[in-house]
């Protein structure tokens, strides 16, 4: 199993929607390296539902239940989207300052490539923000 961050403005696709929708194609991805993380993902990893922009924080964990597709809302089909479904809240999210404060993060992906919008995050790194975060499995 492998973890991700995925982001999204919580105006234009918010952690409540994606709860409301359960199953969700995540679209609309046009970076290289963010799309090749996308199509590196597995059925049943885990990522993080990362609110961007306005918010800055961890709101909850997806799983994913389909891999690698052509994104439906490209003219091309070298980019590509896979299905996540909502699979629990942090009930104390994880703002982008306490993971900028916490020496054990300091080499997450997030903070070195923080424009990208779907980036790899270590087990260790799962686990422990999980832990602070008071991440409820659904």
């Amino acid at each position: 199993m492998a973890y991700w961050l995925i982001k999204s403005e919580p105006e234009a696709f918010s952690w409540n929607e994606q709860v409301r929708n359960d199953i969700e194609p995540w679209t609309g991805v046009r970076n290289y390296q963010a799309r090749n993380n996308l199509a590196a993902m597995k059925t049943d990893d885990l990522a993080f539902f990362y609110h961007s922009v306005s918010e800055k924080q961890i709101v909850g964990v997806v799983r994913v239940v389909k891999e690698a597709y052509p994104d439906p809302t490209a003219d091309d089909p070298r980019w590509v989207c896979v299905d996540v479904k909502a699979n629990g809240a942090l009930t104390n999210p994880v703002t982008l300052a306490q993971i900028k404060a916490d020496p054990a993060l300091e080499e997450m992906a997030l903070l070195r490539q923080s424009r990208l919008s779907v980036a790899p995050v270590t087990e260790q790194e799962f686990r422990h923000l999980t832990k602070i975060g008071g991440w409820v499995r659904a």
